[in-house]
């Protein structure tokens, strides 16, 4: 059987006290496997942001159940949250990239925060995976002196750097043209064929479906569509 990282289980999720509550996630249930690229599509307010912060040790699990790399979430503390969270990788619209730091510094910290390693290897590190992402020639660069696109894909960069085993994508190629978008996306998949990491990823970007092995569709708080990406369809009708 192919292991499991992340299980939801009857998830349920409220905004808001008293009657200004809104719920926001009804009955969600899914199994996401080791090593897969899931994505989660859906129109605005579908409720795809607040299922993968919830995932991510970003949100308290207040009713239902998620499990993740073994661990339950639901009731979990802060502590075990923070212990987590040192196992994933967040990439947000939002880049959050320190302005006085340098692009390859900026990935540097992705390490640094684990303390794992030396400065001489963070460095090493940092330049291979900003140059697997087209930005060798801006090793040195400040965040105001890259476009946009170049700015996510220092951040996709940092979030790689501690080799996570979990990845929690929110629009990460909404930046990006459609070369530097499916490279990033390409990688992902590399990491999870190499390295059994696994890829959760939010988009509205119909470039990136065929390289999914499972596409996960919310309307209204609910999953109401869950199936084979074009990948593993391809991938179950391939030739031996």
């Amino acid at each position: 059987m192919t292991e499991t990282a992340i299980e939801v289980t009857a998830l349920e999720h409220f905004f808001g006290d008293g009657e200004a509550r809104k719920q926001a996630l009804f009955d969600v249930n899914l199994a996401v496997a080791r090593g897969s690229l899931t994505v989660l599509m859906g129109p605005s307010g579908s409720g795809k942001t607040t299922l993968l912060t919830l995932m991510g040790c970003l949100r308290e699990v207040h009713a239902g159940s998620v499990r993740l790399l073994d661990r339950e979430l639901f009731q979990s503390d802060e502590i075990s949250r923070i212990d987590m969270r040192r196992r994933l990788g967040f990439i947000f619209q939002a880049h959050n990239l320190h302005d006085s730091l340098t692009a390859r510094q900026n990935v540097m910290m992705g390490l640094q925060v684990h303390g794992r390693g030396d400065p001489k290897r963070h460095a090493l590190a940092a330049d291979h995976l900003l140059d697997l992402l087209g930005l060798g020639q801006r090793l040195d660069y400040l965040p105001g002196n890259l476009s946009g696109g170049q700015k996510q894909r220092v951040a996709i960069a940092r979030a790689l750097a501690s080799n996570p085993d979990i990845i929690f994508a929110d629009e990460p190629t909404a930046a990006l043209d459609k070369v530097s978008g499916l490279a990033a996306v390409r990688l992902f998949k590399d990491l999870g064929r190499a390295r059994g990491t696994t890829t959760v990823m939010v988009t509205h970007d119909p470039r990136i479906l065929d390289l999914a092995d499972r596409v996960v569709t919310l309307e209204d708080g609910r999953i109401v569509e869950d199936r084979a990406g074009t990948a593993r369809n391809n991938a179950s009708t391939a030739p031996a």
